[in-house]
């Protein structure tokens, strides 16, 4: 029992941080409806800037003086992004948006090793909380109990901000009508601006309280943005008190699930996001965002053959790929194989969403399924090549049936977050099913017919496939 509570403890200290990174990106969603992929990315800067500032700067700042500061400047770069970049694709389509914010956070990664470097960095403890307290026989570190306190207060004092401030009712009625808001004479650029830079101060803060709990490393924006997502989206999106209850959620799940669901603890938060979605399609306390839309801003576009431009570049394809083997060596050749494989897939992808209008985060899920669906026919049932290649796609067809049954329901980011949730449960399961999948060795020992054994024969018959396959994916171009 009272390696429970310590657990429970760890769990909502965790949540505590998960909460203010989440809370901003709720905040941000819910008047400006960007969807910030690059949210991560300021939760980086804020625990690189902070381990600078109190490991450089100490002297003159503090440590949390070190903190706050590095927070400040992190809210800084984020409302000059917003002046910059955000302002011009505030009526862009949503999957526009998150593909510009995805370049920022790539472009911060590669900045913040050239600044950094790639070692992982360690920062100093928390004055005053360097310690430890026993609990029930189990000791829980002085600064977890800090941050369990903190949450709290930081959600007391968002809620007087929003409720108590003429800024906050302002924020509010743009949540509700932002043309209205214009109308009235609000400057509505400004207030997005704001608004955007509070969002980025809290995920600031949110890295750079991290760094006496956990090492600053160039990876941690693409881990935490996950659990973010999840989190706004089972809280609802816009909604500051359900990101709150989704945090400590989420957190006790990660707390728990590895001694409770030790098989299933790696999607066990997916299947708890797929279920709220399922049940509640704009979460616990979020709001309904009116009738779904056909897109989420990607025009439809009808079924219509190739022009003859088209035809002519796809011919001119499958002459390069025969004529390659004459000039190209072994690796070039397999290079080339797996370049026709993913145009397959990218082609596949555009289809849905242009043709189909729906933007998937989640469509390798099947690039995967019909992976596993051709190895299996070839391991479990011993069936050729040519039958395999039939089964994948077959495997993968139900899993899209499967998955989209639940999905369809959704629209816009609900729909796109619920089909990264089924893409993870379906990496989770082939991840921790070792006995049926070989985890991350994956399926080995598993190769071609003879007629399609050597690296150009093996070519020829993906580009043969690529050029069948490209019909229907071309449709909507």
């Amino acid at each position: 029992m009272d390696f429970l509570v310590a657990q429970f403890l760890t769990g909502l200290a965790s949540a505590a941080s998960l909460f203010l990174v989440a809370s901003g990106l709720s905040i941000i969603f819910g008047v400006t409806r960007i969807v910030n992929f690059a949210h991560g990315a300021f939760y980086m800067l804020g625990a690189y800037l902070a381990y600078t500032l109190t490991e450089r700067f100490s002297g003159a700042l503090g440590f949390w003086g070190g903190l706050i500061v590095a927070a400040l400047i992190v809210a800084a770069l984020g409302a000059l992004l917003e002046i910059v970049l955000l302002r011009r694709i505030y009526r862009a389509p949503e999957l526009f948006q998150l593909l510009a914010t995805f370049g920022v956070t790539l472009m911060v990664a590669d900045l913040v090793v050239l600044i950094w470097g790639p070692e992982d960095l360690v920062g100093r403890r928390a004055p005053g909380f360097r310690g430890a307290v026993e609990i029930l026989g189990q000791r829980l570190p002085l600064y977890d109990l800090f941050l369990i306190v903190l949450g709290p207060v930081v959600l007391g004092l968002l809620w007087l901000l929003f409720r108590r401030t003429r800024w906050g009712v302002l924020v509010r009625a743009a949540t509700q009508d932002r043309d209205m808001i214009a109308a009235l004479g609000v400057n509505q650029k400004w207030l997005f601006t704001s608004v955007f830079a509070l969002g980025v101060f809290l995920a600031g803060l949110g890295g750079a309280l991290q760094i006496p709990r956990d090492a600053v490393t160039h990876t941690m924006d693409l881990r935490i943005i996950v659990e973010v997502f999840v989190v706004v989206v089972i809280g609802g999106l816009g909604s500051v008190p359900g990101a709150f209850i989704a945090a400590v959620l989420v957190s006790e799940l990660n707390a728990f699930g590895i001694l409770v669901f030790p098989t299933i603890s790696l999607v066990l938060v997916f299947l708890v996001m797929a279920c709220v979605l399922v049940v509640r399609p704009w979460g616990l306390l979020g709001k309904p965002q009116g009738p779904a839309r056909p897109t989420i801003g990607i025009a439809i576009r009808p079924w219509r053959p190739f022009a003859p431009g088209e035809r002519i570049a796809l011919l001119a394809a499958l002459v390069i790929a025969a004529l390659l083997p004459m000039v190209a060596g072994g690796y070039a050749l397999a290079v080339a194989s797996e370049i026709a494989i993913f145009a397959l897939f990218a082609a596949s992808l555009q289809f849905l969403m242009t043709t189909g209008g729906l933007a998937s985060f989640g469509h390798a899920a099947y690039f995967g399924l019909g992976t596993y669906g051709a190895a299996f026919a070839v391991k479990a049932m011993g069936l050729p090549m040519e039958a395999a290649l039939l089964a994948g796609p077959l495997f993968g067809l139900l899993g899209a049936a499967l998955f989209g049954a639940f999905c369809v329901r959704l629209s816009g980011v609900y729909f796109a977050m619920l089909t990264l949730a089924f893409a993870q449960i379906a990496w989770s399961v082939a991840t921790q099913w070792v006995e049926l999948t070989g985890g991350d060795n994956g399926m080995l020992g598993i190769w071609p017919s003879s007629w399609a054994a050597g690296p150009c024969e093996f070519l020829l018959a993906v580009a043969w496939d690529r050029g069948i396959g490209g019909h229907p994916a071309r449709c909507g171009c």
